[in-house]
């Protein structure tokens, strides 16, 4: 079985545009929390998330392939074309590179809800016309559906190999890296760019999400409103953002001198089958989705130094999560380090893992724990010999990191990432 890699990453996230600047603000406990913009919010429960902000999408495309796309796949062509150029794929052409076999590289991007934005501003415009004719805009259905990030990646560098979108709400994103780690191991693909995006953000999301009474309220205090594991959480932040991986085979990348930042070592999925948007209480979907993980990557708990934990900030979702960890990890729960960095971002639904997955890989590469901020009092369901890491990074060697991302529908999906050593 092949080994995977990771030669390229890249970011678009409320607290940072790109790695470097998702990197610091993450070290010095950057709220990404704002009074929403992207629409009037005022009559909303929830007036507040964590947009992305002083994004520029010519940065990375002309105004007339920015008119196709939704914002969210914006989102993803900016972080994946940071992640390509890292990972030194590209000819001058901006095509792959001469000797990488284009029929061998492939785009899997989730998403959790997809061109939602587009839907309802093209609805809303038409249903209030007084004009009955309806007059969509002809990109009205590519900037809607789910795999159009994905579409628009291998129409941009003319990827020839499977592409297409992974959609299980907020497992999105780690579904994706699951699904290209098989393709690579199994000698389906050569290089995959994979990750997620979401902008959710929108009148009817909120709404939505407020009648579910998932959503924090506290408008007064947004900055510091997501507060994962803390006694007195309201509930999640919503994000907007995009994460992309390029994976690679690991002789591949040899071949070519790039430079590699980690290891995809494993991946585990399960499901709940329990309810349509509750987690099962005990965590036993978690639990599998970790055991699995772990098994596939050849390794045991105690092997594992860091999870960035799917930790949302809901009192339905935390607990089970971590009782899942402890019941695994037993005798060594206490020497693994847990935080959850959706404190500063906010939840990004099906691109949240895409996002913590570099979060994870920059903990393996720096040697420094992300914190989960905003706690003030640990809840009291917390298990005592928690090693959760809180409000300040704290330096930790981690040769593995694990990351969890649980969706609505019970879909559980966990990645283990490894600190590279090369071949001898």
């Amino acid at each position: 079985m092949k080994n995977v890699v990771v030669t390229g990453m890249g970011c678009v996230t409320p607290i940072g545009n790109n790695v470097e600047e998702f990197y610091n603000a993450l070290m010095n406990g950057v709220s990404g929390a704002a009074p929403i913009t992207y629409f009037d919010a005022s009559h909303h429960k929830t007036q507040f998330a964590c947009e992305v902000k002083n994004f520029d999408p010519l940065q990375y495309m002309d105004k007339k392939e920015a008119r196709k796309m939704p914002r969210v796949t914006t989102f993803v062509a900016a972080a994946a074309h940071q992640a390509v150029t890292q990972a030194g794929i590209l000819g001058e052409d901006g095509k792959l590179a001469p000797g990488i076999d284009a029929t061998r590289a492939g785009a899997i991007i989730g998403s959790g809800i997809g061109g939602l934005e587009n839907m309802e501003m093209e609805m809303t415009e038409n249903f209030e016309m007084e004009d009955p004719e309806p007059r969509f805009s002809p990109f009205y259905v590519t900037k809607m559906i789910a795999n159009m990030s994905a579409a628009q990646l291998t129409i941009k560098y003319g990827l020839k190999g499977a592409s297409f979108a992974t959609v299980s709400a907020c497992a999105s994103g780690n579904h994706a890296f699951v699904t290209a780690l098989n393709f690579i191991r199994c000698g389906m693909a050569d290089i995959i760019l994979a990750g997620g995006g979401e902008q959710a953000i929108t009148p009817s999301s909120i709404g939505g999400f407020n009648t579910m009474k998932a959503l924090s309220t506290d408008n007064e205090h947004y900055a510091t409103a997501s507060r994962p594991y803390d006694k007195n959480r309201t509930g999640f932040v919503m994000g907007a953002g995009a994460g992309v991986l390029v994976l690679e085979e690991e002789e591949h990348a040899i071949r070519r001198g790039a430079r590699i930042y980690a290891r995809l070592c494993g991946g585990g999925m399960s499901s709940d089958a329990y309810h349509i948007s509750a987690t099962l209480p005990s965590g036993e979907g978690a639990e599998l989705s970790m055991a699995s993980a772990i098994k596939d990557a050849g390794l045991e708990p105690k092997d594992i130094n860091y999870i960035n934990t799917h930790g949302t900030s809901t009192v339905v979702g935390d607990m089970p999560e971590l009782l899942a960890i402890e019941r695994i990890f037993g005798e060594h729960y206490k020497d693994v380090y847990i935080s959850s960095t959706k404190s500063m971002t906010g939840h990004l639904l099906g691109a949240a893992s895409a996002i913590e997955a570099v979060a994870s890989i920059l903990a393996i590469n720096n040697g420094v724990i992300p914190p989960t901020t905003n706690v003030e009092e640990l809840d009291e369901a917390v298990p005592a010999n928690s090693n959760i890491v809180v409000n300040k990074p704290v330096e930790a060697e981690v040769n593995y990191a694990m990351s969890n991302s649980f969706g609505f529908g019970g879909h559980n999906a966990t990645v283990v990432f490894g600190k590279y050593f090369p071949q001898r």
